[in-house]
C-alpha cells in the first residue's frame, strides 16, 4: 500500500516522552508489516498512524493528504534500557493537532495493543543468543 502524505507549514514543535511499552510495540507492528511501515487506525481519534523506521505520522480521516501531526527525532538508542522511555519531538501543522496531541499517547497506546491482539504469529519464535558482558573486575556476567 502507498499512502501519500503531504505536510503543511510547521506551526508548533515540542520535545516529549514516549513510555517504552509504546515505543517498543509500534516497532514490533512496524517490523513485522511485509512493507516495514505499519498502519494503525485509531478508531476512536479517526485518526491514522502511519509508522516508519523514522518518525510515526498521523494523519486525520477529514484532511486524509494531510499530516495532523508528526513524531519524529526518536531518539531510542539515548536509553540504556529497553524499559526506558523514548523522546521524541511532536510537529504540530495546525492548531487541531494541539486537541488532538491531548488525547493521542494513550489513544495511540490502545489501538497498538488492539491491532497486536488482532494479528497472527504463524512463525516459529527464535532465540537469540547473546555473548555474556564482562565485568570490570574481568569474570563475565
Amino acid at each position: 500500500m502507498q499512502i501519500t502524505v503531504h505536510r503543511g507549514p510547521e506551526v508548533w514543535r515540542e520535545r516529549r516522552s514516549m513510555p517504552a511499552a509504546t515505543y517498543n510495540l509500534a516497532r514490533t507492528l512496524q517490523m513485522r508489516s511485509p512493507n516495514g511501515v505499519a498502519f494503525v487506525p485509531i478508531r476512536s481519534l479517526q485518526v491514522l498512524a502511519i509508522v516508519d523506521r523514522h518518525e510515526f505520522v498521523f494523519v486525520d480521516s477529514e484532511q486524509r493528504a494531510w499530516a495532523l501531526l508528526a513524531w519524529e527525532r526518536l531518539r531510542p538508542d539515548a536509553r540504556s534500557a529497553l524499559d526506558e522511555a523514548v523522546d521524541y519531538d511532536v510537529v504540530g501543522y495546525g492548531d487541531p493537532a494541539r486537541e488532538a496531541m491531548r488525547r493521542l499517547p494513550r489513544e495511540f497506546h490502545d489501538a497498538l495493543c488492539a491491532l497486536a491482539a488482532r494479528q497472527r504469529h504463524d512463525q516459529p519464535a527464535r532465540l537469540l543468543a547473546f555473548a555474556p558482558r564482562e565485568r570490570r573486575n574481568g569474570r563475565a556476567g
